[in-house]
């Protein structure tokens, strides 16, 4: 099949792309190449074009002839503050809305879209008394005394967390996490009017080698690897217990290629958790990635940034069911991998510039 990847040249992209050529389909790749991810235009063995993706006559140039679309190109990560919030939404959401018009107009109706796990906000709690509840927002003066864990809103109990599953209440809580569930939302909108099929992968926080370095934008791996290899010790807020699902960027990759190779919904979306299922903690990566760069200890340092979620870890068993995915990376063999892997160096940090 002939598969278009939109941000081609990214951390996740290049990785899908290579899975897919490995595997004998002819992939082209579109990249803007955002100066957050990339510090240069990188070279592929794959057909690259520079482009973007808002960009509908560079679209209907490159959909001639496509089976299906990988859309992973995003703006990614917390970001600074609001201010960032237009570029978050013109590159996510109005990007996803020109594609999938483009699709529409090219005749091809079939869409695997790179979600994230930041569309469920908090993940799914139990309460001793109350059984599965949505946890309250956590109390200033929890966190000043080193409470971290949630509160059931009915008794005051402290909750228990538990995978989540795909049919979780959603509850984005960043404009990341707003914009992603919103690329959903097009896409299934878009599906149900021409009867396409869409994967939704809602990847959980994925590692690997070529992640971005030293920005704001990078995944918490990036920025605990960075600070190590400055001979810095990694600074984990809270008290390093926050859960988290990792998962290798190559798995996240095999995932794609699942999907791209599956049989779609029909008129629907259908969304999918890509994941571990095995829970690791903040604290865990850190040590985990101070002992393998033969850096110094994590330093605990308290504290919790506003809408900062506790606990987040997938369930993965509807992907092994539907797509036949499984991720087959061991935590700590993956991690001393990542541990001297290349990274890619931003723009950002380079010319100093956004």
């Amino acid at each position: 099949m002939r598969i278009l990847v939109t941000g081609g040249a990214g951390f996740i992209g290049s990785a899908v792309a290579d899975a897919l050529a490995e595997r004998g389909h002819d992939v082209v790749l579109l990249d803007a190449f955002l100066p957050q991810a990339h510090g240069t235009i990188l070279r592929s063995r794959h057909r690259l074009v520079h482009g973007d993706v808002r960009d509908s006559d560079v679209l209907t140039r490159l959909l001639d002839g496509v089976d299906v679309v990988c859309h992973q190109a995003a703006m990614v990560g917390h970001g600074v503050d609001p201010s960032d919030m237009p570029d978050y939404a013109s590159h996510n959401d109005y990007g996803t809305a020109v594609l999938l018009a483009a699709m529409h107009g090219s005749g091809v109706h079939r869409l695997v879209l790179a979600s994230s796990m930041v569309v469920y906000g908090e993940g799914r709690y139990r309460c001793p008394q109350h059984s599965l509840v949505r946890p309250a927002p956590r109390r200033a003066e929890d966190l000043d005394a080193e409470q971290y864990e949630p509160r059931c809103p009915s008794c005051d109990a402290w909750l228990e967390p538990e995978l989540v599953p795909e049919d979780a209440v959603l509850d984005p809580r960043s404009t990341y996490a707003a914009t992603k569930l919103a690329q959903e939302h097009l896409a299934a909108a878009w599906a149900r009017q021409t009867g396409g099929g869409v994967w939704a992968l809602r990847y959980h926080n994925v590692y690997g080698p070529w992640m971005p370095s030293g920005t704001p934008y990078a995944g918490v791996a990036s920025l605990f690897r960075s600070a190590l290899h400055d001979g810095r010790a990694p600074t984990v807020l809270e008290d390093g217990r926050q859960r988290r699902d990792f998962v290798h960027v190559t798995d996240v990759a095999a995932a794609n290629l699942a999907a791209v190779e599956a049989e779609p919904p029909s008129g629907a979306l259908d969304a999918l958790n890509i994941c571990s299922g095995q829970p690791h903690t903040i604290g865990d990566l850190a040590r985990e990635l101070a002992r393998a760069c033969g850096g110094p200890a994590p330093r605990i340092v308290g504290g919790a940034r506003p809408n900062d979620v506790r606990h987040i870890v997938a369930d993965p068993a509807k992907a092994a069911r539907v797509l036949g995915f499984r991720a087959e990376v061991d935590f700590t063999r993956g991690v001393k991998d990542f541990a001297h892997a290349p990274l890619r160096e931003s723009a950002a940090v380079r010319g100093g510039q956004r």
